[in-house]
């Protein structure tokens, strides 16, 4: 069992999903969490607090309209506490802090890095996918793409590529919607979710997911790795960047910084001990590549198995 396992499973963390169930012990520390990365985000230079005001100065209702799909049904998972937002993701207030709250977070990646931390982290992602490629993709999906900060990165490195960015959050995606308008950027953004997308079979040549999976359910990563299977053109790649559940950071993180953490994600412990390469290869992949892009992160990269 790795360090991040114990992490995980062991004492420590199973005392603190007990602190957390105990409700006004999980929402000070849900507010502890916010009000850190607030903090972080003014004290290196990232106008949390400017750029939010100016979002919600803005009239939204074209964008949410544009994107909005009635039919959807949201998984359970999905309708719970998200990142300190009580509503989760399915609230302005996530769609209008997610961009500052990214930068925040990962300017502490790297000690020289600062508010370039979140550009580094989504660089060394592209760099390891990129030199993996047999060719440049005409026919990207970016799964769970929020505001599109992942989507518009893809489309500066292929720019020829029809992209598709894809989200649960109908918040998201009117933000997204917004900036690609804005800055007369072509790419369809869908409302669906990624076990089910409704979009058709053989479609893509590129899957990006990109900061998801610790979100998920176990379940929901395997049917989401099923449905991306299905959606890749026959050796097409899926490429995931997420948390190293082998970083020695995690397993040696003081628990009352765990306890903020998890307080955000509540699907940390499923994510931890998804046994992901295993996953891949059950979807229809071959095995998968696992490179270390940062001191927490890893990319992975599996081609469709003909």
């Amino acid at each position: 069992m790795t360090a991040a396992a114990h992490t995980a499973t062991g004492l420590g963390s199973r005392l603190v999903n007990t602190l957390l169930a105990i409700k006004p012990l999980a929402n000070l520390a849900k507010y502890q969490a916010r009000q850190m990365m607030v903090k972080r985000a003014e004290k290196i230079g990232v106008p949390w607090t400017k750029t939010v005001q100016e979002l919600r100065s803005q009239d939204w209702e074209s964008h949410w309209q544009q994107v909005y799909n009635p039919q959807l049904q949201y998984p359970d998972y999905y309708c719970c506490s998200f990142h300190a937002y009580e509503q989760g993701n399915l609230s302005w207030d996530a769609a209008f802090e997610v961009e500052v709250a990214a930068r925040a977070v990962h300017a502490g990646i790297w000690s020289d890095a600062g508010a370039a931390g979140d550009a580094k982290l989504r660089q060394s992602y592209h760099e390891i996918v990129r030199n993996q490629l047999s060719n440049n993709p005409q026919a990207i999906l970016d799964v769970g793409c929020s505001v599109g900060m992942s989507t518009f990165a893809l489309k500066a490195l292929y720019p020829q590529a029809k992209i598709t960015g894809l989200d649960l959050s109908p918040y998201f995606l009117a933000v997204a919607h917004q900036r690609s308008q804005q800055s007369h950027t072509e790419i369809e953004w869908v409302h669906a979710t990624a076990e089910v997308t409704g979009l058709p079979e053989a479609t893509y040549d590129l899957v990006s997911i990109f900061l998801v999976c610790h979100e998920l359910p176990q379940s929901a990563t395997q049917q989401i790795l099923q449905e991306m299977h299905r959606l890749l053109r026959p050796d097409g790649y899926l490429a995931i960047m997420d948390m190293n559940p082998q970083s020695e950071i995690y397993a040696q993180m003081p628990p009352y910084i765990l306890t903020l953490l998890k307080s955000t994600e509540p699907y940390l412990d499923e994510y931890f001990t998804l046994d992901i390469a295993q996953a891949i290869v059950a979807a229809g992949f071959h095995p998968p590549t696992i490179t270390r892009n940062s001191p927490r992160h890893r990319t992975i990269v599996a081609q469709v198995r003909s």
